[in-house]
């Protein structure tokens, strides 16, 4: 594990120099892995259906869904067997009955990545003592707004985020970017849209390497990174939903039908053109009483190729349940990072607190 993360380094410093001479392709893509347990365990599809304070992060519309005056929710997640941590965190307040704001905070990084640029001194010898750690961490904080505009069924929200990655003291960028969702219900029907980075997102890149770090890169054949701009190109999240109740309400089904449309070249999708990519993805969860949910999706559909060179088409099921006890809700997903078919599956949690004012 320590030898993975020290190659880390120089992969790491070699990809953020290449920025300008790629098309802007999965810049920011921590900020799309997605959060709350429940939301994972339904394949991400819950853009129409969001009604709580991860509303933050996946549709900022659904905030006026929020029947609670503050709402708090954490999640921590691990993945590549504990190597990448990623976290969230974020609550909402509800201003009045037509307008709530939100705040979210997400952080995904490898930490204590070894530094060997300083191992052999200039005499040739090898000083151990001169190994360093330090981490390749991204957070991303999102403030959220949303309030009703007068036309029945239709909520619209916003995000203003802040963006900032980090390469231990080698190197940092700060992003910054806008979302703009809205949802519209319609008897029972349930639609939603969010346009991500809607305006592009733009990260601007420096580097404070040393003149021996400089060295060490020459010596290698790497290229010296140099200070450059990172864009992020919009993204189209889309979804449609319904929520039945039966057994005399004593049962919800929500099913939940979404789409992910990218622009910035082709991608590994179901859908795969240039510059257009669409990824669908499909959700259904199960209610008693409110009480207990159990959770299913399916999503992360790709065409590949086995070993045998045969073309296949490969799909990523997810599960999960949930437990509400008045103010306090846990989450429980088993879902993967990447295609499930070949990526190891991880246990995800996530808790969520409601508190109500006192009158």
């Amino acid at each position: 594990m320590k030898k993975l993360k020290s190659l880390l380094f120089i992969a790491f410093i070699g990809a953020f120099s290449l920025v300008n001479a790629q098309a802007p392709k999965y810049s920011n893509e921590f900020l799309n892995i997605g959060v709350s347990a429940r939301a994972l365990a339904m394949g991400n599809s819950v853009v129409a259906s969001t009604d709580d304070v991860t509303s933050g992060y996946w549709n900022p519309a659904g905030l006026l869904n929020i029947t609670s005056n503050l709402e708090f929710s954490l999640m921590h997640a691990e993945y590549f067997a504990g190597i990448a941590k990623y976290d969230y965190g974020a609550i909402s307040y509800k201003i009045d009955s037509n307008s709530v704001f939100g705040f979210t905070a997400i952080r995904f990084a490898v930490d204590d990545i070894p530094n060997t640029t300083q191992l052999i001194d200039a005499n040739g010898n090898v000083n151990y003592n001169n190994i360093t750690v330090f981490s390749a961490a991204d957070y991303g904080f999102l403030f959220s707004y949303a309030r009703k505009i007068g036309i029945p069924g239709l909520d619209l929200g916003a995000n203003v985020k802040i963006i900032r990655r980090t390469l231990g003291s080698f190197a940092g960028a700060w992003g910054f970017g806008f979302d703009i969702g809205a949802q519209y219900k319609y008897k029972e029907w349930l639609f939603g849209a969010v346009a991500r980075d809607v305006t592009s997102t733009f990260n601007a890149w420096s580097y404070n390497l040393s003149p021996d770090m400089i060295q060490v890169f020459q010596e290698t054949g790497n290229a010296i990174p140099s200070d450059n701009l990172e864009v992020t190109l919009p993204r189209l999240l889309l979804g449609a939903g319904r929520k039945f109740k039966l057994f005399h309400d004593n049962v919800s089904l929500l099913g939940e039908l979404g789409t992910d449309i990218t622009f910035d070249g082709k991608r590994n999708t179901l859908i795969s053109s240039n510059p257009v990519s669409v990824d669908p993805h499909l959700g259904v969860e199960i209610g008693y009483k409110g009480f207990i949910f159990l959770r299913g999706g399916i999503g992360n559909i790709q065409n590949s190729t086995d070993v045998a060179g045969n073309k296949i088409t490969t799909v990523q099921p997810d599960f999960g349940v949930g437990v509400k006890i008045k103010s306090f809700t846990l989450d429980y997903a088993l879902t993967s990072l990447g295609n499930g078919s070949v990526a190891p599956y991880s246990n995800i949690f996530s808790i969520k607190f409601d508190i109500n004012k006192k009158t």
